[in-house]
């Protein structure tokens, strides 16, 4: 069977860093599920188009791009919104994994931040979660992103826990310490078989 690892964790945990490690030092393929979700919305799509509708003009940039950041601004304020957006674009990433994995030859990673609330789990063999204390993910998304405390909050706190996702996980990748000791895991997990 195919290995297929489902990289995931909590916003600003690491996952980028794991991705890209994995990429450059082994040359796995990476599929990454925020790649999709932005193709899902580009101009013209059929889901830019809905969310246009239901949010008006506001929700465009001039160039008629989505504006990230206003969507943003409701979407981490409101649950509701939040699922709504979700549903018109979770089943285009799915479709798009499902795809890329039938004519994948070798083992690939899916990198998911949201594989378990997509529940996507079922598209890959083996399941790795990137952790890291709450507090460091609150000042590395301020520091990453330039939000303030409240917004870095609102977004994690819009995620599932990090310790329901550890719960599902084969593999935790504690990112608590450095960069070299978060890649030391990698490496162990990665060879074991």
């Amino acid at each position: 069977m195919k290995r297929i690892i489902g990289l995931t964790g909590g916003i600003a945990t690491g996952k980028t860093t794991v991705a890209n490690y994995l990429a450059i030092a082994y040359n796995l393929p990476i599929l990454d599920a925020d790649i999709y979700a932005r193709d899902a919305v580009s101009v013209g799509s059929p889901i830019l188009n809905a969310i246009y509708v239901r949010y008006s003009k506001r929700i465009l940039l001039p160039d008629g791009n989505l504006n990230r950041s206003k969507l943003g601004e409701i979407i981490f304020n409101s649950e509701e919104e939040r699922h709504w957006v979700e549903n018109l674009i979770h089943p285009y990433v799915r479709q798009r994994f499902v795809e890329e994995i039938a004519t994948s030859p070798q083992e690939i990673v899916l990198a998911i931040p949201l594989l378990f609330e997509a529940k996507m789990t079922d598209l890959v063999t083996e399941i790795w979660v990137v952790t890291c204390p709450k507090e460091q993910q609150i000042q590395r998304l301020i520091q990453r992103d330039r939000l303030t405390y409240e917004q870095a909050l609102s977004r994690i706190n819009s995620q599932m826990p990090i310790a329901e996702k550890e719960q599902g996980a084969d593999i935790i990748l504690d990112n608590s310490s450095s960069k070299e000791a978060l890649l030391q895991q990698v490496e162990t997990f990665l060879h074991r078989k």
